[in-house]
């Protein structure tokens, strides 16, 4: 397995090295800054894992990714959590906050191990793994969403969602628990990424879950309203231009 950290502090670098070899795991290179990051990845083939500090000397390390198609999988590493979103949209395996606890460095390891793919002597097959990293969500659509609640992060799986809805000029998600949440995303960007056998944009505002549209009832000028389990913010109108289209989705 291939390692390189990205991180600024030296004596930081160093501790996280050490935490490393304890786990039987050996770095290759450390870089220290956004620009000596991009001359190596312009010059070297690009490892298995990166640990990735976020704020270095010269820049947040997320403009590496602006300049380079990272084809490795990423822990970020960092001192502060208000990235953590943006952090969880790129390669990432986990977002570890400083100082490391050796648990969660191990955890973490774990969790990028298990998602290995082996070949079938049982060793690791890196090539297959840069294959799925490159683009984590190809042939799939999403399982789940992350959102920010203050200073936590709380994972929602598709399957806790009712619908999506826009609403001044905000996206939200509205999960069976009947709250909201706002996402850092459109309507347009969720068609492409959600399941269209799980879920159908019925107009402008709304995206529904097939689970939880159980009752629909006729309405006026030949559109179609969803009674949704807990969502009653504002009423669930399938467009009519979309009515044929939900009407064999549903099928």
């Amino acid at each position: 397995m291939r390692i390189i950290v990205i991180e600024d502090e030296k004596p930081a670098a160093r501790l996280l090295q050490r935490k490393l070899e304890k786990l039987g795991l050996q770095t290759e290179i450390m870089l220290h800054s956004v620009q000596e990051s991009l001359e190596w990845f312009a010059a070297n083939e690009h490892p298995d894992l990166i640990f990735l500090d976020i704020q270095l000397s010269d820049g947040l390390s997320f403009e590496i990714f602006e300049h380079v198609a990272i084809e490795s999988a990423v822990i970020f590493t960092t001192a502060y959590d208000e990235y953590a979103l943006k952090a969880f949209k790129l390669n990432s395996i986990d977002y570890l906050l400083k100082p490391i606890d050796e648990d969660d460095l191990e955890a973490a390891v774990a969790k990028f191990r298990s998602r290995l793919p082996k070949r079938e002597s049982g060793s690791l097959d890196f090539d297959e793994i840069r294959k799925l990293l490159v683009n984590p969500f190809s042939n799939r659509y999403k399982q789940r969403f992350t959102v920010k609640i203050g200073q936590h992060l709380k994972v929602i799986p598709v399957g806790e969602i009712e619908c999506f809805y826009s609403e001044n000029k905000g996206t939200y998600l509205h999960t069976i628990d009947n709250r909201d949440y706002l996402l850092e995303t459109t309507l347009e960007m969720l068609e492409g990424e959600l399941d269209p056998l799980q879920f159908f944009r019925v107009s402008r505002k709304f995206i529904v879950s097939l689970a939880a549209s159980r009752e629909i009832v006729m309405y006026s000028n030949s559109r179609l309203r969803i009674n949704l389990p807990t969502y009653k913010a504002d009423e669930v109108i399938v467009s009519r231009e979309k009515v044929s289209d939900f009407k064999q989705w549903l099928a």
